[in-house]
């Protein structure tokens, strides 16, 4: 290799777990927190001096974690052998880099010259960056100072250029990683808000862009690296990925008290690194764009939004009048909704004096605070934007108290994206695009933020799904709330209502029959009028919509607007509506009769028993999930209809699936043998199923609930059991919570002694296990 050639590797030497104490480096222990880092930069400086004597115009030089002073327990050496046209480099380098490996440690290295490593970061911002950190280990201290200052000065005069590329490089990063602060298992370092975007606010502060490295951030920085620390000292190897089944034990390392307040922890801290990167973003682009303009006076233009409100230099900064010895309290919440309504930043001086100066709001609100808090939530895109940066400067705390409890709180059910806190605005931003459905579109609102309030209280954690709790829980928070900012008794008693009902309709609509009139008839006795009914039917659509793309299907959809529409003429005429007759050409058509419709699975053959149990086991062959099935029993001839969704996404060959459907019917031996060794083929896991009865909640039915993992096969497996055990299933419906399924089955027949109760469950429960 010539002088001027350079090489890039990147390799670990087998026994890469080994302890490199054994060969020589000391100091190296898995502490934790910045004084153990410290002690392991140390250790690893005075090991690497030491290994090979380095001739004159070379130098070794540390970046990355070493660089920074930043070693992680089991972190990667990133080294560079800096030189000056030495000769003899290819001898000289592998000399260095073997006893590395041999000690067990992961190493990046590269080889190059002053004028190599200065051009490869002109071409690549992330190399840019890692100069940032570059640090003398040993050898020819000038040359590595040269490098360092040269690399600095030229990051200062080219970021502006630069940081376009680099925030888009970040995007993609963050579309593969996440938001660390929404992750229940995130990546530390990668992720949205984790370690490597402390490394471009370092790089933008370095610029002299922003001050981008406020005491917020640098603290939130050193508990970020503690827990990697942490994590590394438990797995016992380089990970930075804070998987489940390691959550409680780093928590434990850290002195915290369990795996939910680690997440809570590492949920703010990379908030508050990802609201720090946004601002210093704004900072450049500010700088790029020539923002700043000034009038004839020399003062920074400035332009009216809203009342005490103007726009400066593309943020929200305090009108002049505004700030006196005694502001207005609600000023904070106007400027919040200044800032959702024209998806303007807030400045960060604003923030900090709002913060430091804005005095509490009185009980009841003043009406123009109440105002703009429904203007805020109903802003639609700028709402969580806002929300969030006032929520980084305790703005929220000031608002709504009970904050401080949710704030952050994870929640463990995977059809969930958002910490609960997230999620609350997340739904009243899903609420403001149905407004215009509802009388009431301010309680719309309001009880899109309040729904799930109740959350995180014993008894009602943050995944539960029952109405019994977290719903319960929440009506006197949720009507405390009200009432403190203002609203009239009638309207704090809806409130209440709307946070104890808004799970009534999705579980109805998906766990009971839709043609019972019992059904309706207790919906319509709960929700009580066709104001509620809406407000309920909005506040559905949007947590779903909040909550994320498993939790709503357009079945879903269906099945709630369809179960609105019974309750709706309940609560206007009085009258329940009478169930649909059955479709006329399966009545009277030759049988076996097969219909196939877009989400609909018709079958009509001779009445027999395990009908219903059959064409379950033949859709699941098929790959199709059943929704719901109803089976009835006109003039001598079994009637099954099921609705349907393709389990995978792909819809079957409709000729293949109504000829299974007409042989299995008809008796066929063979396509009955498949159904059954595809069932028993796809058993559940997970926690125990659970089989729950239900009094009263149908006409000519008892209720039975089986709650257990979701498998392929399912609803065959338990309508067979249920059939064997001689009970009569006359409708099912199943409801999929993530990996979990509620599948309830009407028995026909009056309410069973509990001996029978007793044996009709075991044979659920062992068709679920």
């Amino acid at each position: 290799m010539t002088p001027s050639t350079r090489s890039d590797a990147s390799g670990t030497r087998p026994s890469a777990d080994a302890d490199p104490q054994a060969d020589g480096v000391t100091g190296l222990s898995p502490g934790i927190g910045e004084a153990a880092r410290h002690r392991r930069a140390d250790a690893l400086d005075g090991w690497l001096g030491r290994l090979l004597p380095l001739p004159p115009g070379v130098a070794l030089i540390a970046v990355g974690g070493l660089g920074r002073r930043q070693c992680a327990p089991y972190g990667d050496l990133d080294l560079v052998l800096l030189h000056a046209g030495v000769p003899g480099m290819d001898e000289l380098a592998p000399r260095l880099w073997y006893p590395i490996w041999d000690a067990g440690l992961r190493l990046d290295h590269s080889v190059r010259t002053v004028a190599e490593a200065l051009s490869v970061a002109q071409d690549d911002v992330k190399v840019a960056l890692g100069l940032l950190d570059a640090r003398y280990v040993a050898g020819d201290r000038a040359l590595a100072e040269s490098l360092s200052h040269t690399a600095t000065d030229h990051w200062r005069r080219t970021a502006l250029r630069q940081l376009p590329a680099l925030r888009e490089i970040t995007t993609v990063r963050w579309q593969a990683h996440g938001e660390l602060a929404f992750l229940l298992e995130g990546d530390v370092k990668e992720a949205a808000g984790g370690l490597r975007d402390v490394g471009i606010l370092r790089a933008i502060a370095t610029a002299g862009i922003t001050d981008a490295l406020r005491p917020a951030v640098r603290a939130a920085h050193l508990r970020l690296l503690d827990v990697r620390d942490a994590l590394h000292r438990q797995v016992g190897r380089r990970v930075d990925r804070l998987v489940a089944q390691e959550r409680d034990g780093v928590a434990g390392l850290l002195g915290l008290d369990g795996g939910d307040t680690l997440l809570r922890r590492v949920a703010g801290d990379a908030r508050t690194v990802s609201h720090a990167l946004d601002d210093a973003w704004r900072a450049a682009d500010r700088l790029r764009s020539g923002r700043g303009r000034r009038g004839a006076d020399g003062r920074p233009l400035r332009r009216p939004v809203a009342r005490d409100v103007v726009e400066q230099d593309g943020e929200l900064v305090l009108a002049r009048t505004a700030i006196g010895a005694r502001p207005d309290p609600s000023i904070s919440l106007r400027v919040a909704a200044a800032a959702a309504t024209t998806g303007l930043p807030i400045a960060r001086a604003t923030c900090e004096w709002l913060a430091a100066y804005c005095p509490p709001l009185p009980a009841p609100w003043p009406p123009a605070a109440r105002a703009a808090l429904i203007t805020l939530l109903g802003a639609g895109p700028g709402l969580v934007a806002a929300w969030e940066t006032c929520d980084r400067y305790g703005l929220v705390d000031g608002w709504l108290p009970e904050w401080t409890r949710i704030r952050s709180l994870p929640q463990h059910n995977p059809v969930h994206r958002f910490t609960l806190d997230r999620h609350l605005v997340q739904t009243a931003f899903e609420a403001s695009r149905h407004t215009r459905d509802v009388d009431r579109p301010d309680l719309l609102l309001l009880g899109g933020l309040l729904h799930d309030i109740g959350k995180g209280l014993p008894g009602a954690g943050p995944d539960a799904h029952e109405p019994a709790d977290h719903s319960t829980a929440g009506v006197p928070l949720a009507e405390a709330v009200a009432t403190r900012i203002g609203l009239p008794d009638a309207e704090v008693t809806l409130i209440g209502r709307l946070v104890r009902l808004h799970l009534l309709l999705p579980d109805v609509a998906t766990r009971r029959d839709l043609t019972d009139p019992v059904t309706i008839a207790g919906v319509a006795e709960r929700v009580g009028d066709t104001t509620t009914l809406d407000l309920l039917h909005a506040l559905v659509r949007a947590d779903a919509a909040a909550t994320g793309p498993a939790a709503w299907s357009g079945w879903k959809g269906r099945l709630i607007a369809e179960l609105v529409g019974r309750v709706r003429t309940a609560l206007d005429t009085g009258e329940l509506p009478a169930p649909p007759a059955p479709d006329p050409a399966l009545v009277a058509g030759p049988l076996p009769a097969v219909h196939l419709g877009e989400d609909r699975v018709s079958v009509a053959a001779a009445d027999r028993r395990g009908l219903l149990a059959t064409v379950a086991g033949c859709l699941a062959l098929h790959r199709l999930e059943v929704i719901s099935a109803d089976a009835a029993t006109v003039d001598g001839r079994a009637l099954v209809e099921c609705r349907v969704q393709p389990r995978y996404g792909l819809a079957p060959d409709p000729i293949a699936l109504s000829a299974d459907l007409r042989r299995a019917v008809s008796g066929d031996v063979s396509v009955n043998q498949r159904l059954r060794g595809r069932a028993l083929a796809a058993r559940g896991s997970g926690a125990a199923a659970r089989v729950v009865w239900h009094r009263a909640a149908a006409t000519d039915a008892v209720v039975l609930e089986l709650r257990a993992a979701d498998a392929a096969g399912l609803l065959y497996r338990v309508t067979c059991a249920l059939d064997e055990a001689g009970a009569l299933v006359r409708a099912a419906r199943i409801a999929t919570l993530g990996g979990d399924v509620v599948d309830t089955f009407y028995l026909v027949g009056g309410w069973p002694a509990d001996a029978e109760r007793a044996r009709l469950a075991a044979a659920v429960l062992a068709a679920a296990g």
